[in-house]
Formats: C-alpha cells, structure tokens, sequence
C-alpha cells in the first residue's frame, strides 16, 4: 500500500503554493523577499556597535536573520517589524522556540506607522522607494547618537559615515551629514 498519487499532487501543490505566496505575495506589500546574506548581517551588526544597552529596529525583518543574531550574539534588545503575516508567524515561531526569545518583540505592520524614538540602531533592506519615504521619518525620530544601517540600498541626501564595498552595507549616525553638507575645510 503506497501513498496515493492524488495526495502527493495535492502535497506537491500547496508546497508550490506556500512558495510562491513566501516569495511573491509580499509584493503586495511593497518589497519583495530576499534574505540578507550572512556576510552582510555581520557586517551590519559590526557597524551598528551593538551591546545590551542597544535597542535595534530592524524594519522589513523578513524571517530574521538580523532579528536573532543581534539577541543571541550582542545580547540586544530587538523589535523586528514585519507586515507579510507568514514572516511575522516564522518569525513569532523562532522567537517562542529558540533561545534569548526574551529580547525579541515581533510587531506585525507598517513600519511607517511605527515610532522610532526609543530605538538606538535601525537596520534596514528596502527597496530605494521605501528608503526615500523613511527618511524623514527618521529624522523626525531619532535621537542623536542613533545608528542607520542599510544593506544595498543608501538613504538619499544622507553622507554615510562608513561603507563597506564587499558586503555593500552603509553606516548612518544621526544626526547625518546632508550630502550637500562640506566639513568646514
């Protein structure tokens, strides 16, 4: 008695099904999905100058990769911000399953309708159309001394204060310098 070749088809189905709403559904949100590679994370993470004391926003979270190294290696408390609700249930399920779950806080939504003021490092891949309306946001929000980190994606009008070709990740502290800003010399 074998597996019935209806219910493999059907198995194969909502596989393909589950896969494509991960991956394109999010569309519908406004960025597609795409996980930050491991090299670009701890490239990120090294800029941020992250410790206990720190609170990261990472925005766009997808299914953590930045949320729980931060926890689990700096020890920082986390709020990863997610609107695709399969992520936020990744997400919520990694949190509830792995360790240091205690400094991670899952917040299904729009993070335009976020506040950002106790965050002390906001890391982020967007798309350039996301990264352009957050600007101002951030600098409505942020307290001085805050840092900005962006995987690929720079945030206009803002000078970075480091950039790492490689991994291609820029480091913001804020208040930035404005692009068209001169340094007195």
């Amino acid at each position: 008695m074998g597996v019935s070749p209806f219910l493999l088809l059907g198995l194969v189905f909502v596989a393909i099904a589950a896969v494509a709403y991960f991956v394109y559904a999010s569309f519908v949100f406004g960025a597609g999905y795409q996980p930050t590679p491991r090299r670009s994370v701890a490239t990120m993470l090294r800029f941020a100058e992250l410790g206990e004391r720190d609170t990261l926003y990472d925005l766009g979270a997808g299914t953590g990769a930045i949320v729980f190294r931060a926890a689990r290696t700096y020890r920082a408390r986390v709020v990863a911000v997610e609107v695709e609700p399969i992520r936020v249930l990744v997400l919520r399920l990694r949190r509830a399953l792995g360790p240091f779950g205690d400094l991670v806080t899952v917040r299904w939504g729009d993070f335009f309708r976020l506040d950002f003021r106790e965050a002390t490092v906001v890391t982020a891949f967007l798309w350039p159309g996301a990264m352009r309306r957050l600007r101002p946001k951030l600098e409505r929000e942020l307290r001085p001394g805050a840092r900005v980190v962006s995987h690929v994606h720079p945030v206009r009008a803002w000078i970075p204060e480091a950039y790492d070709r490689e991994t291609d990740v820029y480091l913001y502290r804020f208040p930035p310098r404005p692009s068209g800003a001169t340094d007195g010399s």
